[in-house]
């Protein structure tokens, strides 16, 4: 990590997340997942990701436990316990990628997310994103923000975070982001890095290409190429 100047970039756990969650991550010099939030209460990215089949798009859910709970954080969010749905999954991914290329050296990683004994939603997805991490070669250093100390309501969040972290830039996608969050940073001064949008084109099964599938559509079709197809997105740090 650069001493000098350190950017950092912050999102929630995505579920087996898109090319460009990864881009900016590569982009970075240390990314916060965000588990102490409040888990949303309606359709979340937290939970599912697009795939594709010889349908089209190809939703992958991931059941919760909400009812009677009330407002819950992120990182205390539990998977419904029914083995089924898991089996589902896996089995409707083997029938939608069996025959791509690199299937076989890589669906072992969301088996043993999906199958092992965690029932926590974040260690899922945490799993399957430290697994892309290492296949792409990205060393950015991850930090949960429950790790920090830095408490939701105590200030602007990526704010404070960047304090905490000793960083003094926070990548963002897209040049025309605008977020209260992203202005407290400005006005605090703290610089905005904009990326360019990754959104690959590479070879996929089922067709014409559909865009920001999930990574993991484009492990199974590309393999050890997947990381170049990754940087597309980055300025460079420093």
């Amino acid at each position: 990590m650069r001493g000098e100047t350190v950017i950092l970039s912050a999102a929630r756990p995505y579920f087996c997340p898109h090319p460009g969650y990864f881009a900016r991550i590569l982009a970075s010099d240390v990314f916060v997942v965000l588990d102490d939030v409040q888990f949303p209460l309606k359709t979340t990215w937290i939970t599912r990701n697009r795939f594709k089949n010889d349908r089209g798009v190809y939703w992958v859910r991931v059941p919760v436990l909400k009812k009677g709970l009330g407002l819950q954080k992120i990182r205390g969010v539990k998977v419904c316990p029914d083995e089924r749905w898991r089996r589902k999954v896996l089995e409707g991914l083997r029938h939608a990628y069996g025959n791509a290329p690199y299937y076989e050296d890589h669906a072992g990683a969301l088996e043993e997310a999906l199958s092992g004994p965690s029932d926590s939603l974040i260690d899922i997805d945490l799993s399957l994103i430290g697994y892309v991490l290492g296949e792409t070669g990205i060393s950015t250093r991850v930090v949960r923000m429950s790790e920090t100390g830095v408490e939701p309501g105590g200030g602007p969040i990526l704010v404070e975070l960047c304090r905490k972290l000793g960083a003094s830039r926070i990548a963002v996608q897209g040049s025309g982001a605008r977020t209260p969050d992203l202005d407290a940073c400005e006005r605090a001064g703290i610089e905005l890095v904009h990326l360019k949008p990754c959104t690959p084109v590479y070879p996929q099964l089922w067709g014409g290409f559909i865009p920001n599938l999930s990574v993991f559509d484009l492990l199974f079709n590309c393999g050890p190429r997947t990381s170049r197809y990754l940087g597309a997105g980055s300025p460079g740090k420093g």
